[in-house]
């Protein structure tokens, strides 16, 4: 009795042939697609040392919007006050 050699052919290979891609291939064909729906930051490696982890990061430009709303609010009220008095 011989043996019946099974392929998957949904089974990814280790390296495939151009051959296998009959329309071709197209190099960064969804890059756009990804750059556009991404939420992904990369920071800058100095910027990146001073936060040990990504709660870390959040909890830091959580303060600083919360600081630039504040500071917003007082230097537009400050106007409106100067100028109408």
């Amino acid at each position: 009795m011989k043996k019946v050699k099974h392929s998957n052919k949904n089974e990814l290979r280790a390296e495939y042939k151009l051959s296998d891609f009959p329309g071709g291939v197209v190099r960064g064909k969804y890059a756009s697609r990804l750059r556009q729906s991404s939420n992904i930051v990369v920071l800058r490696p100095e910027v990146a040392e001073a936060f040990p982890n990504e709660e870390a990061v959040n909890k830091a430009l959580l303060s600083l919007i919360d600081v630039a709303r504040k500071t917003t609010r007082l230097t537009t009220g400050r106007v409106k006050r100067l100028r109408t008095g």
